[in-house]
């Protein structure tokens, strides 16, 4: 039975994206096992994987759940990153941005309760 998962982020040039993730997250990895891997982890569990593949670079598409989407789209806003859409349903409210690679980041709050964002 899967327990937790672990996301991959392929990306051109390592130490750049290290330093976006790094003004993303407001904090700096949480490991660098391996000099050419970047990880952080989230309070809930799972892992997002940073490394350098430019082949692979910009095709990576990873959904973070969030307490509040007004408090990240807030905190995107203050970094001036661009929110390339938003969506607002019955069961889920997201905001999408991409890395400078192109990397799709999607931020979601659940509406309905299907996406847990807290503890229970």
């Amino acid at each position: 039975m899967t327990t937790n998962a672990l996301a991959g982020i392929a990306v051109s040039d390592l130490s750049a994206a290290v330093s976006w993730y790094e003004q993303l997250f407001d904090r700096p990895p949480d490991a660098r096992q391996m000099s050419e891997v970047a990880e952080w982890e989230f309070e809930q569990g799972g892992w997002i994987q940073v490394f350098e593949d430019a082949d692979r670079a910009g095709r990576s598409s990873v959904t973070l759940v969030e307490r509040s989407l007004d408090d990240r789209v807030a905190d995107l806003k203050t970094k001036a990153i661009e929110i390339r859409s938003e969506t607002d349903t019955d069961s889920v409210r997201t905001a999408i941005i991409a890395d400078p690679d192109g990397n799709q980041l999607v931020f979601a709050e659940a509406v309905d309760g299907r996406i847990e964002s807290s503890s229970s």
